[in-house]
């Protein structure tokens, strides 16, 4: 902590403030605990149970799956079948098709080409696909279909999951003839939330017309290569046979083969295969975004630009349902750029997609402030992995690892802490008016604050001092506790959007000895 002598004069204070400006915080968050990853891999053994236990209960061939901690796959487990004629078993480098998991990565590529200048979020999809100037909109009002609209699937097409999946072979030039013949809606762009495999099959269009390369060339030299995901492609003919797992569904207490779906237009939606390895390094690339900070880029996106893929750009609803213990589990949120991002009672902020497609169903999942994600792939129809993966993180946060990265305050609220501290421990008119923003003694007059801050000096038996951790919500606000001689006291700042950043609001009130000051649970 930086303190300081208090200074009376208030251009002295100046000075100060200035100094503590110009020590910015390289990152907007504390460092994560350095032992967690040992605490967190004492949980690896129950959760290669639970997911074995998983796939027995769900009839899946085999399965492969991984944790990812703070840019690192440091667990891989594997189970079961990779074939079922032979018996081959699922290894670490089997390779599965992820389906709808593809969307991000394209998303990612448009956004690539956004931070290189080549198009913008807003223009008309039109403008790179022809074949979509002759739509027949549903209102005379409609807004022309944007490529935000396509990526947050708020375009206006209907839901397509059932079609859309047998989609993947189709050609470009049968996929021209389909937009030529026009696309029904049923809403109007960019008024609700519907999800449409054939709005990213566009969007993959818009990437192979802008770069004036084929989409998956684009996506391996310009994404997966760069990241090391040497493993993935989008065609299962690349993938050596003794790798590929095949899919299956089940039907009549028997596992059928699915036919392999070869690459084609509509692949941007959904046409990928990878590995665990592959993936979790996916997972990884999105995870490193967080939290922001200075520092060299090093992927093919911008951390910035990564982190906007994983914003809420199209809020799709909330649910409040009754899990199998009978808690009421709260959700909400929305779509960001090719991912899905939701608020639940345990976790402000959960990244996620799933994929499902005739033999196949996977899941990625990670935690932005946490720094903690999950991948999941199996072989049979439409893999059902939310609960386990929920189970999961249940497991790990068990270990007391999987905590939040604390928020790291800018220098400057530091010394407003160390200045607001002494003056509720002692009211002094010149350190009032260093640390005061213009607008807080306008909110509460002067004398009025001096007098309800020596009452409760007094009531908590005098003899104040800062004790305890500083608690920040974010680089200009945050909270802590004070020791009185017969009480606590806890004391909040917000500082004012100035420079000298000065304290705008201020907040003192009796806490009990045993009162946390961490924030109360989302959900009671």
């Amino acid at each position: 902590m930086n303190r300081r002598s208090i200074l009376p004069a208030l251009g002295a204070a100046l000075v100060l403030a200035g100094a503590a400006r110009a020590q910015q915080p390289r990152s907007l968050a504390a460092p994560t605990d350095p032992q967690r990853v040992a605490r967190l891999s004492s949980a690896f053994p129950q959760i290669d149970r639970v997911m074995r236990e998983f796939a027995e209960r769900s009839h899946v061939p085999g399965i492969a799956y991984g944790i990812v901690v703070d840019g690192r796959v440091v667990h891989v487990g594997t189970a079961g079948v990779r074939e079922v004629a032979s018996r081959a078993p699922v290894d670490t480098a089997t390779v599965f098709r992820i389906a709808s998991m593809t969307k991000s990565f394209t998303a990612a590529a448009i956004l690539q080409l956004r931070d290189d200048g080549k198009l913008s979020l807003d223009d008309p999809a039109e403008r790179y696909v022809p074949e979509l100037r002759g739509l027949r909109y549903p209102t005379s009002d409609a807004p022309k279909i944007t490529i935000r609209h396509l990526l947050t699937h708020s375009e206006g097409f209907p839901e397509d999951n059932p079609w859309g999946d047998q989609q993947l072979a189709a050609t470009d030039e049968e996929m021209s003839r389909m937009m030529r013949a026009g696309i029904p809606f049923s809403t109007a762009p960019g008024t609700a939330y519907e999800y449409s495999n054939y709005g990213f099959a566009i969007l993959g269009r818009i990437i192979a017309n802008v770069s004036g390369m084929p989409y998956p060339r684009y996506l391996e030299e310009r994404v997966l290569r760069p990241l090391g995901m040497n493993v993935t492609t989008l065609e299962a003919a690349r993938v050596p046979a003794h790798r590929l797992a095949h899919g299956y569904r089940r039907q009549d207490g028997e596992w059928l083969e699915e036919k392999q779906l070869p690459d084609g237009a509509f692949g941007p939606m959904g046409g990928m295969l990878t590995s665990v390895s592959d993936l979790g390094r996916w997972v990884a690339f999105m995870l490193d975004a967080w939290p922001p900070r200075d520092g060299p880029e090093r992927g093919p996106l911008r951390r910035s630009s990564v982190r906007e893929m994983q914003q809420v750009a199209r809020y799709s609803g909330a649910s409040a349902v009754r899990d199998t213990a009978g808690r009421v589990v709260l959700s909400a949120g929305g779509y960001g750029y090719g991912l899905g991002v939701r608020q639940t009672c345990l976790f402000r902020t959960s990244v996620s997609h799933t994929g499902g497609l005739p033999g196949f169903g996977s899941l990625m999942r990670w935690l932005p402030e946490y720094g903690v994600g999950i991948v999941a792939m199996g072989n049979l129809t439409y893999t059902g992995w939310g609960g386990v993966t929920e189970q999961a993180l249940d497991l790990l946060a068990k270990t007391g690892g999987l905590t939040p990265r604390a928020p790291q305050p800018a220098p400057v609220l530091l010394e407003r802490r160390a200045q607001v501290s002494r003056l509720v421990a002692r009211w002094s008119e010149p350190l009032a008016d260093s640390v005061a923003a213009m607008n807080l003694f306008l909110d509460e007059p002067r004398e009025r604050r001096r007098a309800a801050l020596d009452r409760l000096r007094t009531a908590a038996g005098g003899e104040c001092r800062e004790e305890g951790p500083f608690v920040a919500e974010n680089a200009l606000r945050g909270r802590w506790r004070m020791r009185c001689a017969n009480g606590d006291l806890r004391v909040t700042i917000t500082l004012a959007p100035t420079e000298p950043a000065q304290v705008q609001y201020l907040d003192v009130r009796p806490m009990a000895r045993e009162e946390s000051l961490d924030p109360p649970p989302v959900c009671r």
